[in-house]
């Protein structure tokens, strides 16, 4: 068990670290611009816009476990670079939502590209058996990891 243990751990930081190092290169080369992390603000802004999720600023910032100070930073500098803007919320003024403009549209396209790139790479290398059980391992080291409010919400 120790040596399985070993393993796993070590799989998972540098898969990790790779996957992440990869994702940086490929992106930042395209959109220099940008951080990564910011690729990923966009990426959450959209996907909040475009799946009907709620884009006020304070739910941004606790999907993406942030205060509202580092996400307020954050969004002042992509909407200087020009990938987001601020909207007051017609029903209640007190709230702002984030919305994607299309510089932000383009970038998580790629970034969207990206990951069915890699995906699509994977599976490749695997048998459909083989792509199953991944899968459904997969499913587990994420249920592991979920914020225990969601853990509670996927075993119910």
């Amino acid at each position: 068990m120790e040596v399985r243990g070993a393993k796993i751990n070590q799989f998972l930081v540098e898969v990790f670290d790779q996957i992440l190092r990869r994702e940086e290169d490929c992106l930042t080369a395209r959109y220099p611009r940008l951080s990564l992390k910011e690729i990923h603000l966009i990426d959450a802004v959209c996907r909040a816009a475009d799946h009907g999720g709620d884009n006020r600023a304070t739910a941004i910032a606790a999907a993406q476990g942030v205060t509202a100070g580092t996400l307020t930073s954050s969004v002042n500098l992509l909407e200087r670079k020009g990938y987001v803007e601020r909207q007051r919320d017609e029903h209640d003024r007190r709230a702002v939502r984030i919305l994607p403009t299309p510089l932000a549209r383009e970038a998580e396209a790629a970034h969207r590209d990206f990951h069915r790139q890699m995906v699509e790479q994977v599976l490749a290398e695997l048998t459909a058996a083989e792509a199953d059980a991944l899968v459904d391992a997969l499913g587990k080291l994420a249920r592991f990891f979920a914020p225990a409010e969601e853990a509670q919400r996927n075993e119910a």
